[in-house]
């Protein structure tokens, strides 16, 4: 799933977790939150002028953090993963986050999503144990009902409350 093969006007296709422009916005604006104070990523595009643009732009924020030596030596404090370097505070709370919502794009951009099952499985493996909490947050809606043997992509997606299933 690529953000440059989408349909010339992406922002009109619905996907399974709100508007597209919705889902891009959310992709560079939350994360900066629990990044901070210890780490200040730089500001970019809006989503509102150039969803595209607004994601390469943190993109390739996050790629530069992760690949500046000195992030390694940072360490976030969040009361949800505990004190950890800043490159793993990215992977816990960025990787997951454009898996899941890389899936919503691909789907209402009639893409296949692609999503490695390994890891696909081993995050669904990480989520199951917090259910309750997740579901308490409001950020997740219902589990969906799924084969137990489908491919791990498919349970994954059916714990966070979309159905594998769907196309626009």
């Amino acid at each position: 799933m690529s953000p440059s093969s989408t349909p010339s006007d992406p922002t009109s296709v619905p996907t399974p977790a709100d508007e597209h422009r919705a889902a891009a916005d959310h992709f560079v604006t939350w994360l900066p939150a629990p990044l901070a104070p210890t780490v200040t990523l730089p500001a970019g595009p809006s989503t509102a002028d150039d969803p595209v643009a607004a994601w390469t732009h943190h993109a390739d924020a996050l790629q530069a953090l992760l690949d500046d030596p000195a992030s390694a030596e940072l360490v976030l404090s969040n009361p949800h993963i505990g004190d950890v370097p800043v490159p793993e505070a990215v992977d816990r709370f960025c990787t997951n986050d454009v898996v899941f919502h890389a899936w919503d794009l691909a789907r209402a951009s009639r893409q296949e999503p692609g999503l490695d099952e390994t890891r696909c499985a081993e995050v669904l493996a990480g989520m199951e144990p917090m259910e309750e909490m997740l579901r308490a947050s409001g950020q997740f809606g219902p589990r969906q009902p799924v084969a137990a043997d489908a491919p791990a992509s498919d349970r994954l997606m059916a714990f966070l409350a979309r159905d594998p299933d769907r196309r626009p």
